[in-house]
């Protein structure tokens, strides 16, 4: 946890609690059992580990090493769709600057998941 400073992790929160609102909001919109509804699901779960490892709750009785590896694969679509479009705006612009702030919280999650997985060794 030491090597993210407190800003770090209030930005990364922040962004983290925007997209499980976000998510949240638009997941009903989706018929259960569609591909969009499960992405959104997993991503939501994902996103909730994040958090919980972000505010450095215990999610040692919460989560199982499957589930936190599991939380891998939608951070990482996340990081991976964020760096796709940001190439597609200039450095400095607000759509710009906006996906760097998703990028690096995402990054400060896939991190925290992989140290709290090796834990359990």
């Amino acid at each position: 946890m030491d090597k993210y400073t407190k800003e770090e992790l209030i930005e990364a929160l922040r962004v983290v609690s925007s997209t499980i609102s976000k998510c949240e909001k638009i997941q009903p919109k989706f018929a259960e059992g569609t591909s969009q509804h499960t992405l959104l699901k997993n991503r939501i779960k994902a996103m909730y580990i994040s958090k919980a490892l972000i505010t450095d709750e215990n999610v040692m009785d919460k989560y199982t090493k499957e589930e936190l590896i599991e939380a891998l694969r939608p951070v990482s679509s996340v990081i991976s769709k964020c760096e796709k479009a940001q190439l597609k705006f200039e450095e400095g612009t607000s759509h710009y600057k906006r996906f760097k702030n998703i990028i690096k919280a995402m990054y400060i999650s896939k991190s925290l998941i992989i140290d709290e997985i090796s834990k359990r060794g």
